[in-house]
């Protein structure tokens, strides 16, 4: 088979495609991605559905795109459309799988140090609540999970193990099919948050091994805000039961009698967003149409041309920490000496560069651990080109007092020794 790569991705025709390119430089697609158009069209048309016909109505016409993100969500990651509920974020699809476990006095809970603030703060409230155990989990010296120790760790008290694929505030990729992989030979359930990696990175659940796995829609998949997707497996099916049900989370089978539905149907009520539905799945299926792989070849390249030119700049310091063999997302963590995150963040969003400003709250456990309240966030997506990392660079060089121009600090950055 002939392996994808950044030159099977027509950039050209996805940059035509997302009208932000002409008005600003987005390097904040770990906060939210530019929608395409087809996405944004797909939305407008229901909207406008919506006031004509009447939402009910609405629903009932368009009740093919409403399905569409089951099918396309299963597609992506190698599962069956029943094993996936779509939610209103990924935060809510997390806590509806995580809170669906019953905890008990003694369960020990491992986590990685990077679980995103909601959720850690979730780990700590069961724990408290249920008198288990939270117990953070190692890194290897390159600030991924280090599987052997996982391995030392597991035993017949773990009930849960849950895991950030890749994290809000650097590119760090934790191995989460090897983790799986540790886990399935135990009898603990394993979560994973991949909120920052669909449609950034290929992921197949069976692979992966996971017992659930969490996503949003407004991220690397370019959809709207207000949408997220949560993958169960059929043998977590057999061993959780959700914290609340709805209309369409279960049946009511007559007097005092109800049945709990199969697959993730479980997690879902029966009023939705339609607009935002209809677009995760119009979001989905573009992503399938560009194709993942290509997607993540096209994002793996323009990070490292980011890195390289961030590093070759005075006193810009990278957070991650991978050797040159290791994998790194398309998100970008750094500080620089000397400035706050928020005034190199509003000084390039006055030269229609946008960065974002991740918060200690961010990733609790690490950003406690390297001592750092706040730090800056560049995060590419495969339409963003290499002339718009040079804008970045040019601009954060001029604020900075770099005499050279965008190109020499281009050729600075390709002798870097950063992977």
């Amino acid at each position: 088979m002939k392996a994808v790569g950044a030159q099977d991705l027509d950039v050209e025709l996805r940059r035509k495609e997302t009208p932000g390119v002409e008005s600003v430089t987005h390097l904040n697609n770990a906060g939210a991605a530019l929608m395409p158009a087809p996405v944004v069209r797909a939305m407008t048309e229901h909207l406008e559905l919506e006031a004509r016909r009447g939402g009910y109505e609405a629903a009932e016409i368009q009740e093919e795109a409403l399905n569409l993100p089951y099918a396309a969500a299963a597609e992506i990651l190698g599962c069956e459309p029943g094993d996936i509920a779509i939610t209103d974020s990924a935060t809510r699809a997390w806590s509806l799988a995580f809170y669906s476990i019953p905890f008990q006095s003694g369960d020990r809970i491992l986590a990685s140090s990077v679980e995103y603030g909601s959720n850690y703060l979730s780990l700590l409230h069961v724990a408290r609540r249920a008198g288990a155990v939270v117990e953070v989990l190692p890194n290897d010296e390159f600030g991924r999970v280090d599987v052997a120790a996982l391995r030392a760790m597991l035993d017949d008290r773990v009930k849960a193990v849950v895991m950030t694929h890749v994290p809000s505030h650097s590119g760090i990729v934790n191995p989460i099919a090897e983790i799986g992989a540790a886990v399935r030979e135990t009898g603990a359930l394993y979560l994973v948050d991949a909120c920052q990696s669909i449609g950034h990175l290929p992921i197949d659940v069976k692979e992966v091994g996971c017992d659930f796995l969490s996503a949003c829609g407004r991220k690397y998949l370019r959809g709207p805000r207000g949408t997220g997707l949560l993958y169960m497996s059929p043998r977590a099916a057999e061993n959780v039961d959700p914290l609340m049900v709805g209309l369409d989370g279960a049946c009511w089978l007559g007097g005092g009698r109800y049945a709990i539905a199969p697959g993730a149907k479980r997690f879902e009520t029966w009023e939705v967003n339609a607009v935002a539905r209809v677009g995760l799945g119009a979001a989905l299926s573009y992503a399938l149409e560009t194709g993942i792989e290509a997607s993540w070849a096209r994002i793996a390249e323009l990070g490292r041309t980011l890195r390289r030119e961030l590093h070759a700049l005075p006193g810009v310091q990278l957070l991650e920490r991978v050797d040159e063999d290791g994998e790194l997302a398309g998100i970008v963590g750094f500080t620089v000496d000397g400035h706050e995150p928020d005034e190199i963040r509003q000084a390039m969003h006055r030269s229609d560069v946008n960065l974002w400003v991740s918060r200690s709250n961010t990733a609790c456990v690490d950003m406690e651990d390297r001592k750092l309240e706040q730090t800056l966030r560049a995060s590419v997506h495969y339409y963003n080109t290499h002339a718009e990392i040079q804008q970045l660079s040019s601009a954060l060089g001029a604020f900075l007092g770099d005499p050279r121009t965008s190109d020499e600090i281009a050729a600075a950055g390709r002798a870097c020794d950063v992977p």
